[in-house]
């Protein structure tokens, strides 16, 4: 996990985008335990207050679950989740952009709709 000190994404959403990313890559298996703040801060040379906010962005998104006492637990259908956020809010950003720079370009639909295209089959999608 790796956090970019000059991005403009504050820490802490880097730090819950990465959890996400294990989440999502199998890192981390739901209903298992998620690191601990002191665990991402002593890692990720942060305060331990800008973990716990990632943290809690998580849970408050609903992908762990915060139980006093207890070890951070990642919720049952937490790559659901993940993965319906991250196709609602991510996905939908990428398209903006892609969208207005063909169209800065003056590419038709079809020329963009094409370039995806060959990037599938590049891939091996």
């Amino acid at each position: 996990m790796d956090i970019n000190e000059n991005s403009m994404v504050p820490i802490y959403v880097q730090i819950a985008d990465a959890i996400e990313d294990d989440i999502l890559s199998g890192k981390l298996e739901e209903g298992e335990s998620c690191y601990s703040q002191l665990v991402l801060a002593k890692e990720l040379h942060v305060n331990p207050a800008t973990a716990a906010k990632g943290i809690n962005l998580l849970v408050n998104r609903g992908i762990l679950i915060k139980k006093r006492g207890q070890a951070m637990t990642i919720a049952v259908n937490a790559k659901k989740l993940v993965e319906d956020r991250k196709r609602k809010e991510e996905m939908t950003k990428i398209v903006d952009d892609l969208v207005c720079w063909g169209k800065r370009l003056s590419m038709s639909k079809q020329e963009v709709i094409e370039l995806i295209e060959e990037k599938y089959k590049e891939i091996g999608q």
